[in-house]
């Protein structure tokens, strides 16, 4: 079968937002198992707080053992088997090359000026 790559904006995308709601389902399941006085007591802020907590562990589980999984494990897991590239400098550090030039007579941000 042969498969195109899809863009390193889809692919970064999709890395983040399907990590993101496999989080929101397990904070989901998981607040229905907390009792009731704990539900109560937190209200809204259980959630607010569960949901980005859940999300940091899963994702680090996730990344952790993506070398591990079969591909289509990591597509059903993190949204794409693929990585995302966003180019190299001479020095081999990752350069993201998406950001827009500033306009003329200003300096870029870090540039010291």
């Amino acid at each position: 079968m042969d498969t195109k790559p899809i863009g390193d904006r889809l692919v970064s995308w999709l890395r983040t937002v399907v990590p993101g709601l496999w989080s929101s389902l397990i904070a989901y399941l998981v607040s229905l198992g907390l009792p009731a006085g704990v539900t109560d007591a937190l209200d809204g802020l259980g959630r607010t707080v569960l949901v980005p907590l859940v999300f940091a562990g899963v994702y680090a589980l996730l990344r952790a053992v993506e070398a591990k999984l079969p591909a289509w494990a990591t597509r059903l897991l993190l949204g794409s088997a693929q990585t995302p590239s966003y180019g190299t400098s001479t020095d081999g550090t990752p350069v993201v090359t998406s950001l827009e030039e500033p306009p003329a007579g200003r300096p870029a941000v870090g540039s010291g000026r």
